[in-house]
């Protein structure tokens, strides 16, 4: 299993800079998510060719690896001309992962839930034209449900992924998620059984608490998702469940800590999270 670190807190960090922080913080593998300087959110990658060869060496100076790339764009839209975009800035994102030698992406569905038909038509669009991409350059892609997508239940979106029908799509549970997802996480996770080749790790309360007012979001009606991705403990994910079904399952893939409360204390965080992790792999996942 790669423990990966999601530095989303330590992006003011030169990017140059990161792997040799990620190192001192404990990690030997970083889930590459988006950043104004590499892939940002929803537009075309910022970065060149020289500036992939730089992070290379930067990364192989640190002894850390990517263990994923993580691009965030608007393919399942249902604006057309956004979604063409997207796939343009996706094509893009797989040049910049081959370059660095990283054979994982991660993305979401997104879409918009309020019109799901359309969404998928969308999604499915955009897989046409980039699965080849993915196939030819022999990248897997890994893909999550989200709150806000067009598909937010853990469940259906396994069947989505299963129905794309190929080895090289596979499936993300994001525990922070869990809530959003059906609730059930052991659930989720064993539909997907052999499916399941990352998770993101970090605690969320339950919103659906307190008959639905645990938080109360004005005006009445919002369609606002809430959540938190909170330190392992601080929240309601029952972590214990969490890694004793990953056991159950087989899972050897990635295992992303995105933890993105604590700006305040990103280093702190970041080493008390790498080691909350290893108490429960010892306790559920001991070597073999």
């Amino acid at each position: 299993m790669k423990i990966a670190l999601d530095p989303y807190m330590l992006r003011k960090v030169p990017l140059l800079d990161l792997p040799a922080v990620v190192a001192e913080l404990g990690y030997r593998y970083i889930e590459l998510s988006p950043r104004e300087d590499f892939l940002p959110f929803f537009v075309h990658p910022r970065v060149d060719r020289s500036g992939v060869a730089a992070l290379r060496k930067a990364l192989a100076a640190a002894e850390v690896e990517v263990a994923s790339v993580l691009p965030l764009y608007r393919w399942s839209g249902p604006d057309e001309d956004a979604r063409q975009a997207a796939v343009r800035y996706w094509k893009r994102a797989v040049e910049i992962t081959v370059e660095l030698g990283v054979p994982v992406m991660n993305s979401e569905f997104n879409g918009r839930p309020e019109d799901p038909d359309r969404s998928e038509a969308q999604f499915w669009r955009s897989m046409e034209e980039l699965l080849p991409v993915f196939e030819r350059e022999g990248v897997r892609l890994v893909l999550e449900p989200h709150p806000d997508d067009f598909v937010e239940d853990g469940v259906a979106g396994v069947d989505l992924v299963r129905g794309i029908n190929s080895d090289l799509v596979s499936f993300l549970y994001c525990a922070p998620h869990t809530f959003h997802q059906g609730g059930d996480l052991a659930v989720v996770m064993r539909h997907a059984g052999p499916l399941l080749t990352q998770v993101h790790l970090a605690d969320s309360f339950d919103h659906r608490g307190s008959s639905g007012l645990r938080y109360i979001v004005n005006p009445p009606g919002s369609p606002a998702r809430v959540h938190q991705h909170l330190d392992i403990g601080q929240g309601e994910v029952d972590w214990d469940l969490f890694f004793r079904t990953l056991a159950e399952v087989g899972f050897d893939g990635i295992a992303t800590v995105c933890v993105f409360a604590w700006e305040e204390r990103a280093h702190d965080s970041a080493r008390v999270n790498l080691a909350r992790v290893h108490e429960y792999l010892e306790k559920y996942c001991p070597p073999r």
